[in-house]
């Protein structure tokens, strides 16, 4: 009874919570740098122009220019009060090119993906998400982790309630398609180097439209360099399967997950399903799988279900994840100092559980 109640709470406290809308301004009137995100959805475009929570069997194709604004916290995302945008404190979108030929985005993205060594990231929100919501994450992950190459966003049609569960999972299975399609238009378009980064629901759509290449191509293309799963909200058996179809995971594939993800524990009990992906307390499941899980529970803060993009101290710590990489080829065995303020622990072949130490800031504790 008493999960039951916490359950109801957090979608009460949920619903009531106000909900990102893209303002656009003038190019002119926004202040800090500017995040360009390339995008393809299966959202229903409503007559205000914003693409909504309705499903629409047309692929669509846009652009938009997003501008940070200087005055913020890492990790935090403020949206314009109605009518009141604030270019010093809240994200604004200066350019939507919404294209009308699939040539004309292959053509824009080529020009990027040439100017950026043909590197790309797509990124895949999860449950509940408005089209601004993801538009935003992703600029702001780009921004805060100075990720290189071009920046995509598949925006599948979310009913952006938190009731709207159901909805949801169905919506993932319209929209599987229309992630494989938007993969691979970003190779026709010269992408050499492909990172796919998913949160929660988003997780088993992405796994899903790889699946279906390996199904028509009879693997992942080589273009596809590395998968990250950010609270994956995939049944452990069901996700079992879904590698076995795939075969050959592509390397490096990272699996970020709490056993405080308290909207993973509702997803349970909607579903009747204990084992979500994302919120293991051992990997012995998926031990034999080639995958590395990351225990990031230690930072966890209110619902904890994307903590690696909100988190300021996990931000800086992914800033620097080419030092674990090095720390880890050399000697897998725990020990702290490998970052500032953090603690790394091998578990098991699979399993990194980060623990803060200290307070994680840019320089080398003595």
């Amino acid at each position: 009874m008493r999960n039951v109640v916490f359950s109801i709470l957090f979608l009460m406290l949920a619903a009531c919570a106000p909900r990102g809308a893209m303002v656009i301004v003038p190019p002119e009137a926004a202040e800090g740098p500017i995040s360009t995100v390339f995008v393809g959805t299966t959202r229903a475009i409503e007559e205000s122009g914003v693409f909504g929570s309705g499903r629409s069997e047309e692929m669509s194709f846009a652009r938009y220019d997003v501008a940070i604004p200087p005055q913020r916290e890492v990790g935090e995302i403020k949206y314009p009060a109605l009518g009141r945008p604030n270019a010093t404190t809240d994200f604004l979108t200066t350019v939507q090119r919404i294209y009308s030929a699939e040539t004309d985005f292959r053509h824009d993205l080529r020009t990027a993906l040439d100017q950026n060594g043909r590197e790309a990231i797509i990124f895949v929100h999860g449950f509940n998400n408005t089209f601004t919501e993801g538009l935003y994450r992703i600029a702001q992950l780009r921004h805060d982790l100075e990720v290189p190459g071009v920046a995509l966003h598949y925006s599948w049609p979310s009913a952006a309630e938190p009731l709207g569960y159901v909805y949801d999972r169905d919506s993932v299975m319209f929209a599987r398609t229309g992630l494989e399609v938007l993969i691979r238009e970003t190779v026709a378009a010269g992408a050499t180097r492909i990172i796919l980064v998913a949160h929660s629901m988003g997780s088993f759509l992405s796994m899903e439209a790889l699946r279906d290449i390996v199904r028509q191509n009879g693997r992942v293309m080589p273009q596809i360099r590395g998968v990250v799963l950010i609270s994956p909200d995939i049944d452990v058996e069901v996700f079992r399967m879904q590698a076995r179809d795939i075969g050959a995971l592509p390397q490096p594939f990272l699996i970020f997950g709490s056993d405080r993800d308290r909207v993973l524990r509702l997803s349970a009990m909607i579903t009747g399903q204990q084992g979500r992906l994302g919120s293991l307390d051992n990997v012995e499941q998926i031990s034999d799988l080639q995958v590395t899980y990351l225990d990031v529970g230690a930072f966890a803060k209110g619902a904890g279900h994307f903590v690696p993009g909100t988190s300021p101290a996990l931000i800086r710590l992914l800033g620097r994840i080419g030092d674990v990489d090095q720390a880890f080829g050399n000697d897998a065995a725990g020990r702290a100092g490998l970052l500032p303020g953090v603690l790394l622990t091998a578990r098991s072949a699979t399993r990194i559980i980060l623990t803060p130490v200290a307070e994680i800031t840019g320089d080398v504790l003595n």
